[in-house]
């Protein structure tokens, strides 16, 4: 299943998928507010801090949620196993990519995001607020690669990871948000903001192939992706699958390795 759609071929059938509006961006503000302004007819919003991620601490600023908390924010939306579900944000795609990713990881087939957000969509909003019937997911993680830490580091020696953060923060120039800038010794620089195109839509998949083969995606090399808690990257795994290149998500990301302090840093253009 392919794991986008088009904003004109979701306006063909708003009946059939269950939408979710997970408008979100760093630093603020909150996208509730937004959505109950105006959203797509039928769409429940849900939130990525509180409904997508844990809380924050030790394993980062976004850690995976608990499976159960997660399953019973899902069917809350009412996600069924078998209606297909599509998602959403604002336009920048990173959050719409991490609740994609999150409901393939607990197990759901039938996932896609709306290439450019709402601000691809040229039908109208409504301010209703739906109450869905209740769905039936429950999660059965294991559907998307994962990595920890220690995962991380390895692959990033024996295999390929991407960072996909800013060059600036990779380069260890600038950290506006974790306590130490730089990036993991041995990572890529690959910034997620190089997957879409100037109208917010993801690129091509040969266009994206050729990045990624140009970052050292060549066939049987395992890949990895991480950011900076765990949201960006998995825009990068999202553009990954696009090409057919199957990638892990280090979900604690950079805000978990910074978090120890004994785990090593390298800064400046490259990998270290």
């Amino acid at each position: 299943m392919s794991v986008l759609i088009t904003a004109a071929d979701l306006a063909a059938d708003l009946s059939e998928p269950v939408l979710l509006d997970v408008r979100w961006q760093l630093g603020g503000p909150p996208g509730r507010p937004a959505y109950e302004a105006g959203h797509l007819p039928g769409a429940v919003y849900v939130d990525l801090d509180t409904e997508l991620a844990g809380p924050a601490g030790p394993g980062g600023r976004h850690p995976l949620p608990d499976p159960e908390a997660f399953g019973a924010a899902m069917r809350r939306a009412g996600v069924r196993e078998g209606r297909p579900v599509v998602v959403y944000d604002g336009g920048q795609g990173w959050a719409a990519a991490r609740a994609w990713w999150l409901l393939r990881w607990a197990g759901h087939r039938r996932v896609r995001v709306l290439d450019g957000g709402l601000a691809a969509w040229e039908g109208g909003l409504t301010r209703e607020v739906p109450v869905p019937e209740p769905g039936d997911f429950v999660p059965r993680p294991g559907g998307m690669p994962l990595l920890d830490a220690a995962d991380a580091a390895r692959l990033a020696r024996e295999g390929l990871l991407l960072d996909a953060r800013a060059g600036e923060r990779y380069r260890g120039e600038v950290e506006p948000i974790d306590p130490v800038g730089g990036h993991i010794p041995g990572a890529v620089s690959a910034p997620t903001t190089e997957n879409v195109t100037p109208a917010g839509l993801l690129r091509a998949p040969g266009e994206l192939r050729e990045r990624f083969t140009a970052l050292g995606a060549a066939e049987g090399t395992p890949v990895g992706v991480y950011c900076g808690s765990g949201v960006s990257g998995a825009h990068t795994v999202l553009a990954l699958a696009t090409t057919g290149i199957e990638a892990a998500l280090y979900a604690g990301s950079w805000s978990e390795w910074t978090a120890d302090p004994t785990r090593p840093v390298a800064t400046g253009p490259q990998p270290g």
